[in-house]
């Protein structure tokens, strides 16, 4: 026995104890590390795609507007650009993709009675798809949808048949060559 009172047996248990939280310790501190690798890993960029990667598919076409803006979901779409007598109004798409879009909404139209200045609007509930895209010129990648064809649901405007297709794209005449 020590001076203490104590035999010296008293004081292996303690050396167990340090021996396990040493050990406890140690494998806490390789479990932190593993983690810390791990998450470093995680966050280092993945590297750069092989050449012979498939490049990002091209951007689904746009609708034009009249002030030569692409548009993209266009709540509202103006059909008469020289006198603002037709547009279409609260438009939802449900689709737009890479060779069509298609929308439910309302065209209103100015009735033009008597004339087109003392006129009012009527609306008309139409289908509208958006087709034909081609690329733009002077916007490259850019694809514009050439095609509307318009869907009247109810009743079409006088004298416009219900089911009725326009050209988006102005294409001026070809230059004569000398």
């Amino acid at each position: 026995m020590d001076v203490s009172g104590h035999s010296r047996n008293a004081r292996r248990p303690r050396a167990r104890t340090r021996t396990r939280t040493r050990t406890r310790t140690r494998t806490r501190t390789g479990i932190l590390l593993s983690a810390a690798a791990a998450l470093a890993a995680a966050a280092i960029p993945v590297s750069a795609p092989h050449p012979t990667a498939t490049a990002a598919p091209a951007p689904d076409p746009v609708v034009v507007d009249c002030f030569s803006k692409p548009q993209i979901r266009p709540e509202e779409y103006l059909l008469a650009c020289g006198d603002g007598n037709n547009r279409l109004v609260d438009l939802t798409w449900n689709t737009w993709g890479p060779h069509t879009a298609t929308a439910t909404g309302t065209d209103l139209v100015n009735d033009c009675r008597p004339y087109c200045a003392a006129g009012r609007f009527r609306p008309y509930p139409v289908t509208v798809t958006l087709s034909h895209p081609q690329p733009w010129p002077d916007h490259p990648g850019t694809q514009r949808f050439s095609t509307i064809r318009l869907l009247y649901t109810d009743t079409a405007p006088s004298p416009v048949p219900k089911d009725v297709t326009y050209k988006l794209v102005y294409e001026p005449p070809p230059t004569p060559t000398p």
